[in-house]
């Protein structure tokens, strides 16, 4: 299975954008999607208050798994269940389900209310994707546990630890699965898994060897590794946002768990068997790193990247043949992999905000602080002392002001342009957070400037 991971915690694309890009993803070897919903789903009854306002709905999530069957890819649905729960804890209804009272980010497994509300997210999300053979329990980066005082009695009673501890919530979960669905296999991340020093009997692990990097890099992985995957880590931080600077995902495989016998994951298979298979897990846009995060990456962004690891993926490594597929396909005249640069129009869904993306990085920052900071007219002629009191002689004012004005009014409509094509991808909140993120710091600097000129 080759996956691409859909991270909808942050910058949720339309439906309509992903009717553009599930043929692309298929084309470029792609074969599933692993759709992370959180605040996106829509959640009815006592969990309507997950939902975010701009939540797909019920018809929305027919029509994504229709595009994806007619493209081949498969849908795998991801449900956290036991860390990067912040969309859920963050409401005080749920906060006593926290491990640690203070940190929305994982769930107190020993609290009975805990099982009982992840089998109903479970079940409705299930419910809307009848026809997939797989669900992902995420299960990764459970931060805190083996913190709160539930846990702490827990382990002083049973003389257990906290990897004990992840293993028995892991086992309620996947015992509720295999009761409520038959056949459905799944999968997990397997971050947790490997700070476990012995694993129950009965697990078998398998590793893949396989590359981790960070999507900032469009240099291709080169198969197979020196060294292990963990630790080809690369990450450019929760805030950077741009072509030349895309931060990375953190390194966890995919760890498939098939049917046991074990008393650690019931099955309603016979086999007495668990199989935990550490596969490759490839970069795709991160949009957040957690539901408070800012936003990080957007999708157009990404696309060469991925484009890049899929096709590596399917051929086992990155040939000159394989590279002109790309750009073929992505619409570019060329690629410089070591400097993370494309050269060409692009003519790939988004490719308009990938290239805008890069004009905002590369040259909205240095253009205004250059006009702002360099023009010795404007510091000696109108200073903030000068603009505070609106005083000021038009003849050295206008020294500057035919070059400032251009230089607004150019941005402006810069920014005109780009909020059109967000607006065609994403929706308001998105563009909102983004623009104010990633533009108004710089160009309000500008706009501030220029209205007290007028």
């Amino acid at each position: 299975m080759r996956l691409v991971h859909l991270d909808l915690k942050g910058a949720a694309p339309r439906v309509s954008y992903l009717e553009q890009v599930f043929p692309l993803l298929s084309q470029l070897g792609a074969n599933g999607i692993l759709i992370e919903y959180e605040d996106m789903f829509p959640f009815k009854g006592e969990l309507e208050i997950l939902r975010s306002p701009y939540a797909y709905s019920e018809e929305d999530i027919e029509r994504i798994q229709q595009l994806a069957e007619h493209h081949k890819l498969e849908v795998v649905p991801l449900v956290q269940t036991f860390g990067h729960v912040e969309f859920i804890l963050k409401h005080e209804k749920y906060q006593h389900l926290r491990e640690v009272e203070r940190f929305p980010n994982s769930f107190n497994p020993h609290v009975p209310d805990t099982l009982a509300l992840l089998k109903s997210i479970l079940s409705q999300v299930m419910e809307k994707h009848r026809h997939s053979t797989w669900i992902h329990i995420g299960a990764d980066e459970v931060f805190h546990l083996g913190e709160g005082m539930d846990s702490k009695n827990w382990m002083s009673r049973n003389k257990g630890d906290t990897g004990t501890m992840y293993l028995q919530h892991i086992k309620e979960v996947l015992g509720f699965i295999t009761t409520q669905y038959w056949g459905l296999r799944a999968l997990m991340w397997d971050d947790m898994l490997r700070k476990i020093s012995r694993l129950p009997g009965g697990v078998v692990r398998q590793r893949l060897q396989g590359h981790h990097r960070t999507s900032t890099d469009l240099a291709p992985p080169q198969l197979p590794l020196e060294k292990p995957p963990e630790l080809a880590e690369g990450d450019g931080g929760p805030a950077t946002a741009g072509p030349t600077a895309l931060p990375g995902h953190r390194p966890h495989r995919l760890a498939e768990v098939r049917g046991s016998g074990t008393p650690a994951f019931p099955s309603a298979h016979a086999a007495p068997l668990v199989v935990v298979r550490e596969v490759m897990s490839w970069p795709v846009p991160l949009p957040r790193y957690d539901h408070y995060s800012v936003l990080c990456e957007l999708l157009p962004v990404g696309i060469p990247s991925l484009a890049i690891c899929l096709q590596t993926l399917v051929n086992g490594g990155f040939t000159e043949e394989m590279k002109k597929k790309v750009l073929d396909t992505l619409g570019f005249q060329s690629m410089q992999l070591e400097q993370s640069t494309c050269e060409g129009k692009g003519a790939f869904p988004g490719a308009e905000i990938y290239h805008m993306v890069e004009q905002v990085n590369g040259h909205l920052k240095e253009s205004i602080l250059k006009a702002l900071e360099e023009e010795s007219a404007i510091k000696g002629w109108f200073s903030p002392y000068h603009r505070k009191r609106q005083f000021g002689n038009p003849r050295n004012m206008e020294s500057f002001g035919s070059k400032v004005l251009k230089l607004h009014e150019d941005w402006e409509s810069f920014v005109r342009d780009l909020r059109a094509h967000l607006e065609r991808i994403y929706f308001p909140d998105t563009v909102e957070e983004w623009m104010e993120e990633n533009v108004d710091p710089y160009l309000d600097p500008l706009r501030d400037l220029v209205r007290d000129y007028r």
